[in-house]
């Protein structure tokens, strides 16, 4: 069983016709999404234009999760916000970028799994992949023990 999140990630990459993991790529999803890359000395997103910090291709994946969550599920402009709010929505696009950057049901797909195969499989840094396969065994434990 799916959570929301996990729900909402399964069905904008089927929307976006990505299957596995070697079909994530920043470009064509920015294209299909109808957004404009920008690389250079922070993150953030203008309407249809985001701007990502040069980085590590693995950094700029993860920061790219992270940002296409304000795109996709927030509104507003966190200048105009109360710092309460910013917050949360800054948890809720880090925790989104997990999903993102590593989809549970491509998770469910691989017979082995190992932080240094996430790390490969979907290009993010090693503690980025290691909270994303604890998260996900978490899952696999939980739902063992209500079955």
């Amino acid at each position: 069983m799916y959570t929301h999140i996990e729900e909402y990630v399964t069905s904008l990459y089927q929307y976006l016709s990505i299957t596995s993991p070697e079909e994530i790529d920043i470009d064509s999803i920015a294209a299909k999404l109808g957004l404009n890359i920008f690389y250079g000395s922070a993150s953030f997103i203008i309407n249809n234009n985001l701007f990502i910090q040069k980085s590590t291709k693995q950094k700029e994946w993860q920061t790219f999760g992270h940002e296409i969550c304000h795109y996709l599920r927030h509104c507003g402009n966190q200048l105009n916000m109360g710092k309460l709010f910013v917050n949360f929505q800054e948890y809720q696009a880090n925790y989104f970028a997990y999903h993102f950057c590593i989809p549970t049901f491509m998770l469910d797909n691989l017979k082995e799994l190992t932080v240094y195969m996430i790390m490969d499989l979907f290009n993010v840094e090693y503690k980025f992949a290691l909270r994303r396969l604890e998260m996900y065994q978490n899952k696999v434990i939980m739902q063992q023990t209500i079955a």
